[in-house]
This record gives C-alpha cells, sequence and structure tokens, in this order.
C-alpha cells in the first residue's frame, strides 16, 4: 500500500473481500493474524486480522473491546482531517469479529527513532504525538511508526486507547511543552465540534466507545486547545516497553 490509497474504496473493499488465508503474527500479546483476501472483482489485498476472541483480558481495559478501539482510532484520525492509520473496518472473519486494517508495506528498520531524525518527517510525527494524547494511547512504541516507500507514515496499534483515565504512554515526546502549531490547533477545534454531541458525533465513535471514554476524549481535546503545546510526561509511567 502506498500513500495514494483511496481510503473509502479500500474500506468497502475491506469489508466485502473473501478471507482465503490467515498467518499468525509472532511476538504479539493478542491473537494478530495477516491475512490474504480477495475482492468481489479478484482483488487481492494483505491486512491485519484481529479478533476479539483472541484479546488477553487486561485489568484495566474493559474485556473484548480492543478490536473497537482499533476501529476507533481509525474513524477518529479521519475527523481530525489526519489520515495516518491504514484503513480499518469492523467485520467477521474466520475467528469471529474483530477489527480489520489494510497492510502497510515498510521497512522495520526505519522505525519512530530512525525517523525523527530526518526533518521532512517531522510534521507527521508530531501529528503522530498529538493524536496519541487526545486519543489516550497507552502504548505508542517506535515499531509501532510505519514509514512507506514514498515517505509517509503510518500509525498502527491502537487496542489501548480511550480510556477514560489518563495513560498516555508513548516514545514520541520530543516536541513535549513546545507550542503546538496553529493548523493542528484548528483539526483539533474543527474535530471537537464535529463530535460534540447533539449536533455531532453520530455513527463516529459511540457505538464503539463508552460515554465516558468520549467526554474524556472531548476533555483532551479541550486541554490542548487551552494549553496551545505539546503534553509533556507526568509523574506516572509515560513510556512503554519495550521502546519498539
Amino acid at each position: 500500500m502506498t500513500s495514494t490509497v483511496d481510503f473509502r474504496a479500500a474500506e468497502e473493499l475491506l469489508s466485502t473481500a473473501e478471507f482465503e488465508e490467515l498467518q499468525p503474527v509472532w511476538h504479539s500479546s493478542n491473537y494478530v493474524y495477516l491475512a490474504s483476501l480477495r475482492g468481489p472483482a479478484g482483488e487481492t489485498l494483505a491486512a491485519i486480522y484481529k479478533p476479539q476472541r483472541g484479546e488477553r483480558p487486561l485489568w484495566d481495559f474493559p474485556e473484548g473491546t480492543l478490536h473497537l478501539r482499533e476501529v476507533a482510532a481509525y474513524r477518529l484520525s479521519l475527523v481530525l482531517g489526519w489520515p495516518f492509520i491504514p484503513p480499518t473496518v469492523l467485520r467477521d472473519g474466520p475467528g469471529g469479529e474483530g477489527s480489520l486494517q489494510l497492510f502497510v508495506e515498510h521497512d522495520p528498520n526505519r522505525h519512530f527513532f530512525e525517523q525523527r531524525e530526518e526533518p521532512a518527517l517531522v510534521p507527521q510525527l508530531q501529528r503522530i504525538a498529538l493524536f496519541d494524547y487526545v486519543a489516550n494511547n497507552a502504548d505508542r512504541k517506535g515499531g509501532h511508526c510505519l514509514l512507506d516507500a514514498d515517505g509517509r507514515i503510518w500509525a498502527i496499534d491502537h487496542g489501548l486507547c480511550f480510556h477514560a483515565q489518563y495513560k498516555l504512554r508513548s516514545v514520541i515526546w520530543d516536541w513535549a511543552g513546545e507550542p503546538v502549531p496553529e493548523p493542528l490547533l484548528a483539526d483539533l477545534a474543527a474535530a471537537a465540534e464535529a463530535l460534540t454531541p447533539p449536533t455531532g458525533g453520530a455513527g463516529i465513535l459511540p457505538a464503539l466507545l463508552d460515554d465516558e471514554e468520549v467526554r474524556a476524549l472531548l476533555d483532551r481535546i479541550d486541554s490542548r486547545l487551552a494549553s496551545g503545546k505539546f503534553p509533556e510526561p507526568g509523574p506516572h509511567r509515560s513510556y512503554p516497553w519495550p521502546l519498539v
């Protein structure tokens, strides 16, 4: 997949394509599969399938919700106008209901710790850093930032997002406390309006998150708009492990 992907078309294809083969992705905390699919017109594609029944129970996240959070993160990225999460849909598969995300071809050696050394990539990384605060990402590792052949960074693995309690753990603190560029603040303000009930939010996040989580998300947006700065590490554990 390259930067020219048609997101709507990709969503439709992910929703209708037939599963042909599943290969386990090892070294994952939950059951994750690389799926080979074939579309109605014979198109072939690869995607990452995360079934609900393969989710390991966690003490702090509601059981059976990680796949929903993957889809919610994708939808939030579109509302923000920051389409750096690969197209992701909720659908039934061989292992039952789960999230299905278009696979991104990338060089695994060019992770975040390599990307941050390239000035041209900084604006993309800043958006991801701000997104992670808004989504309350509890697990942003360096290997979750994928660089494709066109120089576009794609962010993956968002199952541990949107908790109502602050849980941000990330490796992206390079701009902590610095002013957020005005265009990104404008995107946050527009997203807040789009997600605020009763005029906004219908069909975007409420079906995937509970009311308390949506309210907390809006509160985090308000916090960034009020401060105008990138978040800073707090007294809690602010870094994931492993880092990559």
